[in-house]
């Protein structure tokens, strides 16, 4: 029992400061509101809450409400503003990105190139790509190659007839020079015994 009598003392206690809060909260609210100040929200609270009351009717001064229409005015004017200007600003934007999306255009236009370039070889005027490229320069080196080969094929194959051709001059040059020597001697031979023969036909006249 006297738990309960406690636990609603508690309750009452709390309920009493929650509504003593909200009574102050709303008194410095009231406060703070300004027909000068603060947004027009407010001052249309300000002039809501401080204008008389009659009957369902609340009497407003003409001066708060010519106040509060330039202050709405003002408002309004600047809110005008603020969307011109971020209109502008917005246009703006577009422009730069339209001009952003021309340069990804151009930029992506040369990197296509470049990596066609890249992926391409131009010989004699003519672009390849690099496969076809490097299978051509390899057949032209294995042509070569094999020209090279055959010319030193040929090469030593002349070099081995001209080498038989200089040793069979040789040998026929030695075998001249051997049979003009025996020419040589056998003429002189014939002249000794001609020269005998006609020595002795003078010893026998």
């Amino acid at each position: 029992m006297h738990a309960l009598k406690t636990l609603t003392f508690s309750l009452l206690s709390c309920l009493f400061f929650i509504a003593v809060n909200a009574q102050q909260k709303k008194t410095n609210d009231d406060d703070k509101l300004s027909l000068n100040e603060g947004t027009i929200d407010s001052q249309f609270e300000y002039v809501i809450q401080k204008s008389n009351n009659y009957q369902d009717y609340k009497v407003i001064k003409k001066t708060w409400l010519y106040t509060l229409k330039a202050h709405t005015m003002d408002t309004l004017k600047a809110i005008q503003k603020n969307l011109v200007d971020t209109q502008s600003i917005v246009d703006n934007q577009a422009t730069q990105i339209d001009t952003l999306k021309r340069n990804l255009s151009e930029t992506k236009l040369i990197l296509a190139e470049t990596n066609e370039e890249k992926d391409n070889m131009a010989l004699f005027g003519l672009q390849m790509s690099k496969t076809n490229y490097n299978v051509l320069m390899w057949s032209i080196i294995g042509v070569l190659f094999a020209f090279l080969l055959l010319f030193i094929y040929k090469f030593r194959n002349s070099n081995a007839i001209t080498k038989m051709a200089k040793k069979s001059l040789l040998e026929t040059e030695q075998e001249f020079d051997e049979h003009r020597r025996t020419a040589l001697e056998r003429e002189q031979k014939v002249r000794r015994q001609l020269q005998d023969e006609i020595n002795k036909q003078k010893t026998i006249k």
